[in-house]
């Protein structure tokens, strides 16, 4: 009942099995829309959802099953959709309903439902319009966008908690979801923009008397534990199991991210800026910047359109502090044109170009195992400077996002040594590209040494180098 007079636009009902999630979402969309669609991930388990219907309103009548189409007897449509492939969700593109449902959300990726809530619409001026997310907690690090999307209700680590219920505005600055005071509409980039309000509300299995009375709880408790406290408890918080392959268990990221505090060490200063470059195309160019073992927060900007180098070259300038070094990851050729304009001019600027492919040299702790190629060599670095009473003790930030990057990469041994997943199997299952992982990985394996990170000293009192990127450059870059 709390989930139905919810008044968010966005509303996230998830917890444990058996809280009555799916029926909750399909009796709205029966009761309450005149056009609405759910989806899941993947075709085959439309099924459930269809003898959910059924059970709902007595029939199967109206039901169109080769085109997931029931016109219902109250006269309202309702939709069933799949998007198992990333590409999947312009499928959608353009096709407005009231009500755009997700059963299992965290099967998704973030940016299919970015895409397929932006239709959420309905030219009849009394019918509400809303999305409806339902889930239990992530099994899988592609799922933990989820908590980060949700990070008022479902993050333990945000600064401002919100209760179970109550809304919270959000808007979208950059490629970044900021959060705003209320529903009043807010300048963005000499734009008024209207908010939308978000909200979770925890279904238990307590909540449902009539699966309880069947003995459903005791089939939730003879789980493995690490299913059991996601079902049964429908916790959040509850570590995923690692794949058995995992390049950086999780637990060790999480216990990076514990050390974590908001200022870095007294005393020390930038040892390097690391950049992820995009030049468009939805992917976000993504800063790192490390003080010695402390990380500050990683900055991401998605930026419309084709971005020219110069500007991003620029950008770098703003970030560096300390005339520390600059790496630039040369993967796909995207980060050439910064790497240029940096190198060409700027001077006294230590610059280094991360290109993955090349050919490693190093090889792990044990002095055994070799790296299949330079990507492999800065990834296990990492891995090793994490790794319990044998790393360092790297610290951070607490971010969801990051924490799904870094745990996302699996590793076999080739031929030629250590071989990581391929950059394209990691976004296809992410659902983008793992940005902020990359620059964090590549900060720790350039410039001067974490352990003897200290502030350096010139006669530049900004700490940057002197630029000269051109007179013409530097006045469009003003405007």
């Amino acid at each position: 009942m709390e989930a139905l007079g919810c008044q968010a636009d966005e509303l996230f009902f998830g917890g444990s099995a058996g809280g009555g999630k799916s029926a909750f979402l399909c009796g709205t969309a029966v009761d309450d829309h005149d056009k609405s669609i759910i989806f899941r991930r993947e075709y085959p388990q439309i099924k459930g959802l269809e003898d959910e219907v059924r059970g709902l309103i007595g029939t199967r009548d109206g039901y169109n099953a080769q085109d997931k189409l029931w016109r219902l007897p109250n006269g309202n449509v309702l939709e069933f959709g799949s998007v198992p492939h990333e590409t999947d969700v312009e499928k959608y593109q353009g096709r407005a309903h009231s009500l755009k449902g997700f059963d299992e959300i965290t099967h998704f990726s973030e940016a299919q439902y970015r895409f397929l809530i932006g239709w959420t619409r309905s030219i009849n001026p009394k019918q509400r319009c809303r999305v409806i997310a339902t889930g239990n907690p992530p099994t899988t690090p592609e799922g933990y966008w989820v908590v980060k999307y949700w990070a008022p209700w479902l993050d333990p680590t945000h600064p401002k908690p919100a209760k179970a219920g109550e809304l919270r505005w959000f808007t979208t600055i950059n490629g970044e979801d900021v959060e705003c005071d209320g529903p009043a509409p807010v300048e963005v980039n000499g734009r008024m923009v209207q908010p939308r309000s978000r909200t979770f509300i925890p279904a238990r299995l307590e909540d449902n008397p009539d699966l309880m009375a069947t003995g459903y709880a005791s089939v939730l408790e003879a789980m493995p534990e690490e299913l059991r406290i996601r079902m049964r408890d429908g916790r959040f918080d509850a570590a995923v199991k690692d794949n058995s392959f995992q390049v950086i268990p999780t637990e060790w990221i999480r216990a990076a991210q514990a050390r974590w505090t908001p200022q870095p060490p007294k005393g020390v200063g930038m040892s390097v800026l690391s950049h992820d470059v995009a030049l468009g195309g939805g992917d976000a160019n993504a800063y790192a910047r490390r003080y010695g073992h402390w990380y500050d927060e990683v900055i991401a900007e998605k930026l419309k359109g084709f971005v020219d180098p110069i500007d991003l070259a620029a950008r770098d300038l703003t970030l560096m502090r300390d005339g520390c070094p600059v790496v630039i990851d040369m993967g796909g050729g995207y980060g050439s044109g910064v790497y240029s304009h940096l190198k060409n001019n700027v001077q006294s600027l230590t610059l280094y170009g991360h290109n993955g492919s090349n050919e490693s040299k190093k090889r792990a702790r044990d002095g055994k195992l070799k790296f299949t190629n330079k990507r492999a060599e800065v990834w296990w670095l990492f891995r090793e400077a994490l790794e319990p009473n044998l790393g360092e003790p790297v610290a951070l930030p607490p971010d969801q996002e990051l924490l799904a990057d870094l745990s996302a990469p699996t590793w076999q041994l080739g031929k030629n040594g250590i071989q990581i997943e391929e950059k394209t199997k990691i976004k296809a299952r992410l659902g983008r590209s793992p940005d902020k992982g990359d620059c964090v990985v590549n900060a720790w394996a350039y410039g001067e040494s974490s352990v003897s990170a200290r502030i350096r000293t010139h006669t530049n009192p900004t700490g940057r180098p002197v630029v000269n990127l051109g007179h013409s450059n530097m006045k469009r870059r003003r405007a």
